[in-house]
């Protein structure tokens, strides 16, 4: 069986390397090419060299503003997503009445799409605003702390879920053991529980990682960017300069490109600083 699984390996994964090709490897290929060009469509790219990666810098400050706004954004919602997350799974693994009811209340959120999303806080911030005179576009602060709640009650769900499998998974022999040798909460926390969900905290925190990189829907429909650029993040900068600006399609292209090797760097650094900790714990 096992020579059988061997000899028709390829035959069965070239499907899926088709799909990939496809779907995936050409357009980015497709995707660098371009970023080199100065083009409207497919069939009249010019090369020009590194002219795109110049503008991208060089034309206005929005992309700059974006990257150190959506690197502020990242940081905080990473933080406070897993830590809410960690505590609410902890809580809800307690054995406390109605756990199931609560795990899908928090889990919900996250079925809802990103758009949606952002109409329905944009509605709930301008409604409390409303009372200040103002609205969530009167200041970027109201716009970026308003992205973070919404990630917050977004992802802080889908995060709980995964903490609360690795928390089940852990030994009830183990946390025995330590209750009979005397060890506290905290201890217990920082010393077993902590150490032993390493794998887990290192899937979400990727995840909010990522996610907090390459947002792009709830800034849309949230704030939209505004007031004048404040709170656009890299996704949404890209997208306006590739379809709001007539002649930037090469600048666009060459923002993606910077913001790939962005996302992929900091994902594969965060991945081999967890996964180093996993291995110690």
């Amino acid at each position: 069986m096992e020579k059988a699984i061997k000899k028709y390996f390829a035959l069965f994964a070239l499907p899926g390397l088709i799909c990939f090709c496809l779907a995936f490897l050409i357009p980015m290929i497709w995707g660098i090419v371009l970023s080199f060009c100065s083009f409207t469509n497919l069939t009249n790219a010019k090369f020009v060299g590194l002219i795109n990666y110049v503008k991208a810098f060089t034309v206005d400050n929005y992309f700059t503003h974006a990257f150190f706004f959506t690197l502020l954004f990242t940081i905080v919602s990473v933080i406070t997503i897993n830590i809410f997350s960690f505590f609410l799974a902890l809580l809800l693994t307690k054995g406390i009445p109605g756990t199931n009811a609560f795990r899908t209340i928090f889990f919900m959120p996250n079925l809802i799409g990103g758009i949606v999303l952002g109409w329905i806080w944009q509605v709930i911030i301008n409604g409390v605003l409303a009372k200040y005179g103002t609205t969530i576009l009167g200041n970027s602060k109201y716009g970026f702390w308003g992205l973070i709640v919404l990630m917050n009650w977004q992802n802080v769900g889908y995060m709980m879920v995964i903490y609360i499998a690795a928390i089940q998974n852990i030994s009830n022999d183990i946390l025995e053991a330590a209750s009979i040798d005397g060890a506290n909460g905290p201890t217990t926390l920082f010393k077993i529980i902590i150490p032993s969900m390493m794998s887990s905290f290192t899937i979400c925190l990727f995840m909010t990682l990522t996610n907090g990189f390459k947002l792009f829907d709830q800034n849309l429909a949230l704030t939209a960017g505004n007031p004048g650029h404040e709170t656009e993040m890299l996704a949404l900068n890209i997208f306006n300069t590739f379809y709001s600006r007539s002649g930037f399609e090469g600048v666009g292209q060459a923002k993606a490109v910077l913001f790939t090797i962005l996302v992929a760097v900091i994902a594969i650094t965060q991945l081999m600083i967890t996964r180093r900790k996993e291995v110690e714990a």
